[in-house]
């Protein structure tokens, strides 16, 4: 049995990592701050601990104990400019640099790195457009934020150790979209406050993220897959984690010239349900491919019709 560690293993995204994994017979370490309560403590296959991953020392200590056979670092600030610049950009280099430099001290043989599409650079006041759509890791990174740069370096850090170690510990990073989770398409507010729905009815709240999403399901189905893919692949790969259309119900062809100015050539070809973000080099790589969207899982309002469910 594969022993995973998850780090942020009580945050939005992490539960349904631990759960996932746990469900596919992983036997899995949650860790999360001191204080933090695991919804996942109690499941089988699922140890809860608690640690500051901030202090090296610590950490190093934590996973000298535990001795994973796997290590999934997402811990993290994690909303852009809801800490101080210096707080979110620090702590998380921190995080990253401490939780993979223990894990190679600990003996640990893959270590998964949580980015961010926010590395990119959209949004960015001083205007964004990249060369082409749909954006996958071939678009040249240009955060303008503390959280993006923050998710570009913890990129680089597993990629320094990479290089440093050679295969003999394999490093993936991966970054996963706007997670919406299992409870969050019952009506749950999402990481933004709003609902699903309202992030449909509305564009205005999804464009700032392009109206790129994931199911959280998906991404523990993607580590799965990722975790026992490491060996075959090159170390140090860059994985985007996303659904397989927009959160949108009109073709982002006629959504994202209206709020990404001047981007009316690169998203022309954007029709029916396509996303802004290709999930391409997973599915070749690693033969892994979403399987949940808005459409398969958005659960409608009281008296609303098949209408929600309807492609765009």
């Amino acid at each position: 049995m594969t022993h995973v560690l998850v780090t942020g293993g009580a945050g939005r995204l992490g539960v349904s990592v631990v759960q996932g994994l746990a469900a596919r017979g992983y036997r899995v370490t949650s860790v999360d701050r001191p204080g933090t309560q695991d919804p996942s403590r109690d499941r089988p296959g699922v140890e809860a601990v608690a640690a500051d991953l901030t202090d090296d020392v610590g950490t190093l200590a934590l996973l000298a104990g535990v001795r994973p056979d796997a290590v999934v670092n997402l811990a993290a600030i994690a909303v852009p400019f809801s800490r101080p610049e210096t707080e979110i950009l620090t702590t998380n280099v921190a995080i990253a640099q401490n939780v993979c430099a223990a894990a190679v001290a600990a003996g640990v043989r893959r270590v998964v790195v949580a980015s961010s599409p926010t590395v990119l650079g959209y949004g960015s006041p001083a205007g964004w457009l990249p060369p082409r759509f749909p954006l996958d890791e071939t678009t040249p990174p240009r955060p303008w934020h503390g959280y993006g740069l923050s998710k570009y370096a913890a990129e680089q850090v597993a990629a320094m150790h990479a290089a440093a170690l050679g295969d003999d510990v394999r490093f993936a990073s991966f970054r996963p979209c706007y997670v919406i989770a299992p409870d969050e398409w019952a009506g749950a507010p999402t990481q933004q406050g709003h609902t699903v729905h309202e992030r449909l009815d509305d564009p205005a709240l999804s464009a700032p993220a392009l109206f790129n999403y994931v199911d959280a399901r998906d991404v523990a189905d993607f580590l799965d897959v990722l975790l026992e893919g490491m060996g075959r692949i090159s170390n140090g790969e860059t994985f985007f984690v996303g659904a397989p259309d927009a959160l949108a119900r009109r073709p982002l062809a006629e959504l994202l010239p209206r709020f990404v100015p001047g981007s009316e050539r690169l998203t022309a070809h954007l029709t029916g349900t396509e996303p802004a973000f290709s999930t391409a080099k997973a599915a070749e790589v690693l033969g892994w491919q979403p399987s949940r969207s808005w459409r398969t899982e958005l659960r409608p309002l009281d008296g609303a019709g098949d209408e929600e469910r309807a492609p765009a």
